[in-house]
């Protein structure tokens, strides 16, 4: 075998082998890992024995460009130092699929001892995975084993508080809130699927689809149709696949009730979805089609011939995959856009999506002749792809303002962002007047009337952004409020609405206390676009701006704040449904914070509690309307009233 073709086979063999490992308890014995103290070095002791005839591959050496042995530590500022064997037997043997070349390998009870390395002493309790290869013969496989140890002599964690026992969000003094997450933003989220699905549905993948597709159901294509009973079916199913599309999302949020805000907030993530989205942007300007496998469609089609309903099935299927290239990245930029509230709004959204797509193909079936006043296929759906393929553009800066807002790069701050908001909404405008053009696009030869009420409105949309330029209460932009940064992310140095909170809840304990005042918590995020909706809408409204700031003591409490937390703050830390969570970042803490005492994962939440750390109300999710959000806050004041009256 050429050598470039077995390593590449090793690598395949390696990634098979982590897939079955974690599926299956370890080859080997547990590993005893404990540590100790040698003046002023930590280290970390691994013991275990080997069994079933295979042996460990010793540390120090490089097994397929990756080493043989590694320790990694959740604590980003603890590192591993060379990995040494302190007891056991190592030999050099050639070793058959690697062409007989010779390896170190350890085929009895081994232990292995790594130094500690990092900024000053290592925390008390110290979370991280080790990883090595095992083989046997023509065998070779990659094991991972995580680890939790206490570390002899190390720091401390410091009297950090997370569970707050007086704080019972069950038994609030007044009930007055909400018990949990309000669904009422489930249908907004379907109404704006189902506009995405109407957007979809005229694009050139799927428009000259609706003829085609209804000539075969009517039979009016030369050939017996399989009736309307058929057609509606065959709407039923395209529905049902996009809806089917989510079912992963709430298998993997009952396993991870944290991976949602994750997704919202991980900035590696939303720098994917920054790339993903300029792909999608100049796959609409023509340059490429992004498609799934044609052998998985031709399969797929190859079956739309079998019995009645599941061939009617296979063609549903069938457009669901021939259409990617349009629908794809308007419905990624969807589920994208409201991942971070869990997996309901995602099928929600899918649900809107997924109607808006089928229904015409039913509903044209049963009305043939509605077919007449449907406008024929040109070059306006080449128009459209290409103005979508700006608005990805848009998007796009969205999810890299997200990734810098949660870093604090300041790449792109509030006005940076708007600039590029603006500019997109000019050649939007320049290439409906035909200023601009693509390969595959034609200038216009008449405005006709829907071409002359875009170019207004992309006109106009552009015009309304300027002012977000400027350090004046004009900037707000409230239209588009939650998108932009946020108003203190700016390049001004003293920006005129940027009223900053305080950050930390001891702080806010130790200010109620001397003033006497209930704690008003915001449970917040860089990327959270519905918390800037509330602090640019809601906030802003003279009753409940001066109630916050003269009623309340408020705090602010980031769970995407990637600032780590000093050496003797970081922990592993045991939740109260007895999983063990590393709190490394500021965000870490205030997540768990969230989590156990107020039962959410999800942002905005707000919660007021006494100074004497009681809870007043019910805590209050998203909440558009100012008038409620006031009535929700005098009822805190209120309670707390009730509760000072009761001492």
């Amino acid at each position: 075998m050429l050598p470039k073709l077995k390593t590449a086979f090793l690598t395949f063999l390696l990634v098979v082998s982590s897939v079955v490992v974690f599926a299956q308890d370890s080859i080997f014995h547990q590993w005893d890992i404990s540590s100790r103290k040698a003046g002023d070095k930590f280290e970390l002791v691994f013991k275990t024995a080997a069994t079933g005839g295979f042996y460990i591959y010793a540390p120090g050496q490089v097994l397929l460009d990756v080493p043989a042995v590694s320790i990694i530590f959740a604590d980003s500022l603890q590192r591993a130092g060379a990995i040494t064997t302190a007891d056991g037997k190592t030999e050099s043997k050639p070793i058959g699929i690697f062409e007989n070349a010779a390896f170190n390998v350890q085929d009895a009870a081994v232990t292995w001892v790594v130094a500690l390395e990092g900024d000053g002493p290592p925390p008390a309790k110290l979370q991280g995975e080790l990883t090595y290869h095992i083989g046997k013969g023509d065998e070779f496989y990659q094991q991972v084993v995580p680890f939790t140890v206490s570390v002899e002599g190390g720091q401390a964690a410091v009297s950090s508080r997370i569970l707050i026992p007086t704080i019972d969000i069950d038994h609030p003094v007044t009930d007055s809130g909400d018990s949990i997450k309000k669904d009422s933003s489930y249908l907004s989220i379907f109404l704006l699927g189902f506009l995405g699905g109407l957007i979809a549905l005229f694009t050139p993948c799927v428009f000259p689809m609706i003829p085609l597709t209804v000539s075969f159901f009517t039979g009016k294509n030369g050939k017996p149709g399989k009736g309307k009973g058929g057609a509606v079916l065959y709407g039923f199913f395209i529905f049902l696949i996009y809806l089917l599309i989510t079912v992963p999302f709430h298998i993997a949020g009952k396993t991870n009730p944290d991976i949602f805000n994750n997704i919202s907030t991980n900035v590696w993530l939303n720098l994917a979805f920054f790339v993903v989205f300029v792909v999608f942007a100049i796959s609409f300007f023509g340059y490429f089609e992004i498609t799934l496998p044609s052998a998985f469609a031709n399969k797929v089609d190859s079956k739309s011939g079998l019995g009645n309903i599941a061939g009617i099935f296979f063609m549903a299927l069938t457009l669901a995959i021939v259409s990617f290239s349009c629908t794809g990245p308007i419905l990624g930029t969807l589920l994208a856009g409201v991942a971070d509230g869990g997996a309901w709004p995602l099928t929600a959204g899918a649900a809107g999506f997924g109607i808006a797509l089928g229904l015409p193909f039913a509903l044209f079936a049963l009305f043939p002749n509605w077919l007449q006043s449907i406008p024929k296929s040109g070059g306006w759906m080449t128009d459209l792809k290409v103005v979508l393929g700006f608005v990805e553009l848009a998007l796009a800066v969205k999810f890299l303002a997200n990734a810098d807002n949660v870093k604090q790069w300041g790449i792109l701050k509030r006005e940076v962002f708007i600039a590029l908001w603006i500019i997109i909404g000019i050649l939007i405008v320049l290439y409906l007047i035909g200023k601009i053009r693509f390969s595959h696009s034609t200038p216009p030869k008449k405005y006709g009337p829907v071409r002359i009420t875009f170019i207004v409105l992309f006109g106009l949309i552009t015009l309304y952004l300027v002012p977000g330029l400027s350090n004046t209460s004009s900037a707000r932009l409230s239209l588009i409020s939650g998108f932009p940064p946020p108003v203190c992310y700016s390049l001004y140095k003293e920006p005129v609405n940027c009223d900053k909170p305080l950050l930390d809840y001891e702080q806010a304990i130790k200010l109620a206390k001397e003033k006497g005042k209930p704690v008003l918590i915001d449970f917040t995020g860089w990327a959270c676009v519905n918390c800037r909706r509330m602090e640019e809408k809601v906030w802003t409204d003279p009753v409940v701006d001066k109630m916050m700031k003269e009623d309340f003591i408020l705090v602010s409490l980031y769970v995407d704040e990637r600032t780590l937390l000093p050496a003797n703050e970081r922990q592993v830390y045991t939740a109260k449904n007895g999983s063990e969570k590393t709190i490394q970042t500021i965000g870490d803490k205030w997540t768990a914070f969230q989590v156990d005492n107020f039962g959410a994962t999800s942002q905005p939440q707000y919660a007021i509690i006494s100074p004497d750390e009681k809870a007043l109300v019910k805590t209050k999710f998203y909440t558009p309307d100012p008038r409620e959000f006031e009535a929700w806050l005098r009822a805190g004041l209120e309670a707390n009233r009730k509760g000072a009256a009761v001492k």
